[in-house]
């Protein structure tokens, strides 16, 4: 079966380069130099700089060649999935579609699941995620992700084809709950880096982790989520990671607010849109979130980070 990864960031790149152990890959990108440079140079310099692409992966900038593919992957930032598709649901109709973004899309208040059934309701959507970094996925360095798909049955055939020597695939039905745990620890992570940047130390840092964790577990199990599912690594694991590394972007920016410096703003960072998607929806759901709505605040520029600390550290006490 023929794979095609729509969008070459990172990791769209890096997922192309793991997947060509199973055979052909066509990697689709919006810019057509950059399509015809990583061709030429079999590397993409821009976003991936080292990492030779094999020769059963093809670039392109003409979505119907990637699209043509059997199983689809989608990789790109979660705020830009939903024009994605209005765009080009004429050439994903009746396909296999995994989404590996991670995020809460501010327009509608949807996951990426969601967002594909809505725009392709013929297609079979899932749901790529985990703790990853592009760099460890495209050097071959043992990663275990999680697919979530509604079908058990697709959900079976899809791990099969995305599964490698050293990218072991766990699946799940519970589509709710891999996306949230996805999501939510992005906003966690910015938290935990702004912990770190401001000099709270690593002892914060683990706190904050927990009760991260627990807002994470409450939110998810008021929008329909198994509480399984956040205990696995769509939800801890992927927590971990991206709370204690300099890998994640979301850990970077925040510890480039706690510090007061700045951040590229070309950068993607998805716990932006995550955190005030979250503060909105768990208003209208009654679920209490005082990390997501200080890292709202904080992004929006309403509150200084003492102010944050000194809210959080003020809150009545109670028993965990």
């Amino acid at each position: 079966m023929s794979i095609g990864v729509l969008g070459a960031g990172a990791f769209g790149t890096a997922l192309a380069v793991a997947l060509a152990r199973n055979g052909a890959v066509t990697l689709w990108a919006r810019d057509a130099r950059h399509a015809a440079d990583m061709n030429d140079s079999r590397c993409n310099t821009r976003r991936l700089p080292g990492v030779e692409l094999p020769e059963n992966v093809s670039v392109t900038a003409e979505i119907g060649k990637a699209a043509s593919a059997d199983l689809l992957l989608l990789a790109m930032p979660m705020q830009q999935m939903a024009g994605f598709l209005a765009e080009h649901r004429s050439q994903l109709s009746r396909h296999q579609i995994v989404a590996c973004s991670k995020g809460i899309d501010l327009g509608t208040g949807l996951g990426p699941t969601a967002l594909i059934a809505a725009a392709c309701p013929e297609s079979t959507p899932a749901l790529l995620t985990g703790p990853s970094f592009a760099a460890d996925i495209a050097r071959g360095l043992p990663t275990a992700l999680t697919l979530a798909c509604g079908s058990d049955s697709a959900g079976e055939a899809m791990q099969s084809q995305l599964s490698t020597p050293v990218l072991r695939i766990y699946r799940t039905t519970d589509t709710v709950g891999a996306e949230l745990g996805g999501a939510l620890k992005n906003v966690v992570a910015i938290a935990a880096g702004v912990v770190i940047g401001a000099g709270l130390g690593d002892s914060a840092r683990a706190a904050l982790m927990t009760r991260g964790f627990a807002e994470m577990t409450r939110f998810a199990a008021a929008r329909g989520a198994q509480p399984d599912t956040l205990s696995g690594l769509s939800g801890l694991g992927d927590l971990v990671l991206t709370c204690t590394s300099a890998q994640s972007r979301n850990f970077r920016f925040g510890q480039a607010l706690g510090a007061g410096t700045g951040f590229d703003a070309n950068t993607t960072v998805e716990g932006v849109a995550t955190s005030k998607a979250v503060t909105t929806l768990a208003k209208t759901l009654g679920v209490d979130m005082p990390i997501a709505s200080m890292v709202t605040a904080l992004v929006d520029h309403r509150i200084t980070v003492a102010e944050a600390t000194r809210a959080l550290l003020s809150r009545p006490l109670k028993q965990e």
